[in-house]
């Protein structure tokens, strides 16, 4: 259960991560729209990151938490703001990933 915790704590980073980007161009109600997202999603991402370390080794669970945002946020990046899916970004990606699932296998 605590590494289902430890995922959804990665995928709120993530949305932290999307929320901080869309402020990037806000103005007005959407900047407060987005910016209320940007501190709902630290903090439930802070809580259970927390949460899962009650149980989990902290040296595999912040890794683990950081590598989802990580590879989320560069998801993200390629997805919605247009940035380049180069074959370096996608080959560390990839190896980050690994890393997360080694991590999780030891």
């Amino acid at each position: 259960m605590n590494w289902i915790i430890l995922i959804i704590a990665g995928l709120f980073e993530v949305g932290f991560t999307f929320c901080l980007g869309k402020i990037k161009g806000a103005t007005g109600t959407d900047f407060y729209l987005w910016g209320a997202g940007f501190v709902i999603s630290v903090t439930l991402s802070m809580f259970l990151l927390a949460k899962a370390a009650q149980t989990l080794p902290v040296g595999t669970a912040y890794p683990v938490w950081t590598g989802i945002g990580a590879v989320g946020t560069v998801l993200i990046g390629i997805l919605f703001f247009h940035e380049p899916a180069t074959l370096g970004r996608l080959f560390f990606m990839t190896t980050l990933i690994i890393s997360i699932v080694g991590l999780k296998l030891i």
